[in-house]
């Protein structure tokens, strides 16, 4: 079982920046590729980044060169650092552990963390 709790959210200006994190407890945090996905209302929730086992990244169109994914596995934890923040970035942002090789299979989902940009 691995629990996930986001925190960085909060409302902030246009062009400017947030950082969220994504603590992960529980074990076997090296074998999950960690994703952020976002959700906006009236939406579906769509991806953002993800980081894979390997410190593989892969990104929506619309966040890079924008947005980077990073983690570190010692402190199990997950960050994704927003710069040059639009409007269009409001979201509720949810972490995501996917699980690999013998915990493949399983899916976890944090509560998510509200960003909003606006002036």
């Amino acid at each position: 079982q691995v629990q996930l709790v986001e925190s960085g959210g909060g409302l902030m200006q246009p062009g400017g920046s947030l950082r969220l994190s994504c603590a992960a407890s529980g074990t076997f945090f090296s074998l999950y590729v960690m994703g952020w996905y976002r959700q906006a209302p009236g939406k579906q929730r769509e991806l953002v980044a993800t980081i894979g086992t390997n410190t593989y990244t892969n990104y929506a169109d619309s966040v890079k060169g924008r947005f980077t994914v990073s983690r570190d596995n010692a402190k199990t934890t997950v960050y994704l650092q927003m710069n040059s923040l639009k409007p269009e970035d409001t979201a509720v942002y949810y972490c995501n552990a996917h699980g690999t090789r013998f915990v493949a299979g399983t899916d976890y989902w944090g509560q998510g963390t509200q960003v909003t940009v606006s002036s």
